[in-house]
């Protein structure tokens, strides 16, 4: 990884852990960036990838994007650039992929959690989109995927308040999916990937994918790939090795391969 900015630890059952590497705060520089694009990108391509989890520090996911680094509309339109590279990317991962938040995850922090599949807090977690005080709007998925996580009225407020929000307060709306005290957030979020990773991967990809291509159309277009997507998967090896355990041995038996 560029300069270490980004970790990769490699955990038990095919899980990988990325850690960004700028603490205390993790702010979201344009190296930084990048290098969780290139991270993302490997992680895509290997086939022993079987569920991802990412971590920041004990004080923040990360903090937001770096200030510093802020100037004009062709520099905004550079980092936007750079911004939808890593997160796209993260999204776009064939397997489970979670986000670990302990501390602060604020403007492209919260973007960058939001990027995940699912989220695990600490107790001590903080959520937010800062940018209008800055007088800005948040620029890396934070209008989209938040508005499709809570809803378009909440996602709205959130923005326009800029104010952040606690752990408890975003496992209620739905910002995350679990809370755990803050000492248990590392082993929660791993046993949590440990869990999916030993399951169908291959499947859970093309539900992945098919879920997510399906929210951005009608409800007509959503089943259609749906559609295509039930045909394909039963040229997995996950799908004949699930429906010969079936009948075999009943359900929940089967030992996947992730092919």
């Amino acid at each position: 990884m560029t300069d270490d900015l980004v970790l990769r630890e490699s955990h038990a059952d095919g899980v990988v852990a990325l850690r960004l590497n700028r603490p205390p705060m993790n702010p979201l520089s344009q190296a930084l960036l990048t290098a969780i694009g290139d991270a993302a990108e490997d992680l895509g391509r290997d086939p022993g990838v079987k569920a991802v989890v990412v971590f920041g520090s004990e004080k923040a996911l990360a903090a937001g994007a770096d200030i510093k680094e802020f100037g004009d509309q062709e520099t905004a339109r550079s980092i936007g650039a750079t911004f939808r590279r890593a997160f796209d990317g993260l999204a776009a991962i064939p397997r489970p992929v979670i986000a670990g938040v302990s501390g602060f995850a604020l403007g492209g922090g919260m973007e960058l959690a939001l990027a995940c599949d699912l989220r695990v807090a600490a107790e001590t977690a903080r959520f937010g989109q800062p940018e209008i005080l800055l007088g800005i709007i948040p620029g890396a998925g934070g209008t989209q995927r938040l508005a499709r996580l809570v809803g378009p009225a909440r996602a709205k407020e959130l923005i326009w308040s800029g104010r952040q929000v606690k752990a408890a307060e975003a496992l209620a709306i739905g910002l995350v999916d679990r809370v755990v005290p803050a000492e248990e957030l590392e082993s929660a979020a791993l046993a949590w990937a440990g869990e999916l990773a030993r399951g169908a991967v291959a499947a859970m990809g093309m539900a992945k994918r098919t879920i997510d291509r399906g929210l951005d159309g009608s409800l007509a277009d959503g089943l259609d790939i749906e559609a295509a997507a039930f045909v394909d998967v039963f040229g997995t090896d996950d799908a004949q090795t699930g429906v010969a355990s079936f009948l075999e041995h009943g359900p929940g038996k089967a030992t996947f391969s992730g092919r």
